[in-house]
């Protein structure tokens, strides 16, 4: 992992972080990286209540924050950020809006990295419209002050499209670390703990423990 003086993460909800960057994200900070997180939903429309269910539609929102706040505590994770936006509502953002968000935190911050989603092969709507925002953003700024972006594309072409990833984090001694995060997710992460419970743990579980991959992104001008 390359030295950096401000990692900024930037994703629409709760547990987006843990998924794809938990060990990354708590080798910065024991490495002394500044990390903020701007989370940008509390991920109020998620389909989980729990399994079995402990949620409900209308408590959602509050356990979801409360859970936020669990992970970001079991990453290391001091400066979070809750940016208050509804989810599933992301992608109808006036750009000037999200885009303006963006802004400010690059302006307040001065990342050298910020971790986002890749457009185009985020799968959620609200993925791609943070991704699209972060990257109208910093490819607005001269090309000597951008921070680098290290973005997360999780749809099935995407190493077939945009080829091998550029960055692959060994997290296997954050491993525990980020098996807490999604604990502290309990609302979402149900049938992934099931997962790893089973007595012959399928390779693809095993794997978000193990490793976490990014793509740089590489403007064109």
């Amino acid at each position: 992992m390359s030295e950096e003086s401000q990692v900024l993460v930037i994703f629409p909800h709760p547990d987006d972080e843990t998924f794809s960057s938990a060990g990354t994200l708590a080798r910065y900070i024991d490495n002394g990286v500044p990390v903020t997180y701007a989370c940008l939903t509390l991920g109020q429309m998620g389909r989980n209540l729990g399994n079995p269910p402990f949620a409900t539609r209308e408590s959602l929102p509050e356990i979801r924050e409360r859970e936020l706040e669990e992970a970001a505590k079991a990453i290391g994770i001091k400066d979070l950020r809750k940016m208050g936006y509804r989810d599933k509502t992301v992608e109808f953002e006036p750009y000037e809006k999200i885009d303006g968000m963006v802004q400010s935190l690059i302006e307040e911050l001065h990342p050298s990295l910020i971790i986002s989603f890749y457009p185009g092969y985020a799968v959620h709507p609200d993925h791609e419209a943070t991704a699209e925002a972060v990257v109208r953003t910093v490819e607005r700024m001269p090309k000597d002050e951008r921070p680098r972006l290290q973005l997360v594309a999780f749809s099935n072409d995407a190493i077939e499209e945009l080829g091998e990833p550029d960055v692959i984090n060994d997290i296997s001694e954050y491993r525990d670390t980020k098996l807490n995060a999604f604990k502290a997710h309990a609302s979402q992460s149900g049938p992934f703990l099931q997962q790893l419970a089973e007595p012959q743990v399928p390779d693809e579980a095993k794997s978000f423990l193990e490793q976490e991959a990014y793509w740089t992104y590489k403007f064109e001008s």
